[in-house]
């Protein structure tokens, strides 16, 4: 789940670097100037192009600074903002449109949505309340109740921050607040997320919990403070009480990692380290060490191993015990 959301992301940025760079042209049925209130109206059928971007509404205004400088054209009225590169064609609605003319940004708010096609297809959308992007920077905001789908992935959080290098390429994405990544059976949820392209490298912060169906329909459960996936490598690792239920064991310990099947590249080696426990029913063993085989299902403990089986011999009675009879 964390490698596709991980290669799909980049593509989600409406505009790039060079977006607002140059002319505003404004076609309208009619256009009047206020200079009381220092701005610009625009009426019917409304259009508006800035290199390679497009907005189109029924209403919109522009603001002027000191006498003859345009800072920031509002479109009223549900709008709609385009831009088409080769075969892809990225889109914006909202209730408003805001476009700075000097810190170079766009701002879609109420009900916002962006979607990116190829071709005709859709591949990619983000609902938010708000989405600003900051064409300086590359860097798109999203704001109250984000979700971003991509095929079969879905992500949910209450905000979401999208970096992308000057030619487009992701940099790097957070997801902030009750943020959870789904796809298909396979689902993730933590306070914050945040992936690094440049290191391939994934990190899940804050009562993280995972559940993962294995190729027998069982769910494995992961629950830790920390957890992080390696793209490269196809690792993964949990630190912070961290606990793991799968069939009837279940195990805890301060820190774990976790290795493929190399056919299924379904988790299926946990390693404990540091002092940890596993339970099969009754029976509870603690050690230094534990490693964890899901299939064939198996463990092996090692290092001060201690264990502990509860109610041995219990037949209902408080009279009875163990003992050597003295």
């Amino acid at each position: 789940m964390k490698k596709s959301l991980i290669t799909l992301l980049g593509i989600l940025i409406l505009t790039s670097s060079g977006v607002i760079a140059s002319d505003l042209v404004i076609e309208s049925k009619t256009q009047t100037f206020n200079e009381e209130d220092s701005k610009i109206k625009f009426s019917g059928d409304v259009k508006v192009s800035v290199d390679d971007l497009r907005v189109e509404g029924s209403s919109a205004d522009v603001s002027v600074v000191n006498g003859t400088k345009l800072d920031t054209a509002t479109f009223y009225d549900k709008p709609y903002a385009y831009e088409i590169k080769k075969n892809k064609k990225r889109e914006v609605k909202a209730n408003i449109l805001k476009l700075s003319l000097i810190s170079k940004t766009i701002r879609a708010e109420g009900d916002s949505q962006s979607v990116v096609f190829e071709g005709k297809k859709p591949i990619a959308v983000i609902n938010a309340d708000v989405q600003e992007y900051n064409t300086k920077t590359g860097t798109m905001t999203a704001t109250g109740a984000v979700t971003i789908l991509y095929k079969e992935i879905e992500t949910f959080s209450d905000k979401a921050i999208l970096t992308t290098a000057k030619n487009g390429d992701l940099k790097n994405i957070e997801l902030i607040g009750h943020a959870k990544v789904k796809e298909q059976n396979n689902e993730t949820s933590a306070d914050e997320f945040f992936y690094d392209s440049a290191t391939k490298f994934l990190v899940a912060k804050g009562n993280t919990t995972t559940n993962v169906r294995m190729e027998n329909g069982e769910i494995l459960t992961l629950k830790s403070a920390r957890q992080e996936f390696q793209q490269e490598s196809n690792e993964f690792n949990a630190s912070g009480n961290v606990k793991v239920w799968y069939q009837d064991y279940h195990a805890e310990g301060p820190k774990i990692s976790i290795y493929p099947d190399k056919e299924t590249k379904k988790p299926n080696e946990v390693y404990f380290v540091g002092r940890s426990s596993i339970t099969q029913g009754m029976r509870t063993i603690y050690a230094d060490k534990i490693r964890m085989i899901l299939k064939p299902k198996d463990f092996h403990a090692e290092g001060n191993t201690r264990t502990v089986i509860k109610n041995v011999g219990d037949s209902g009675s408080d009279d009875e015990e163990i003992t050597l009879g003295l």
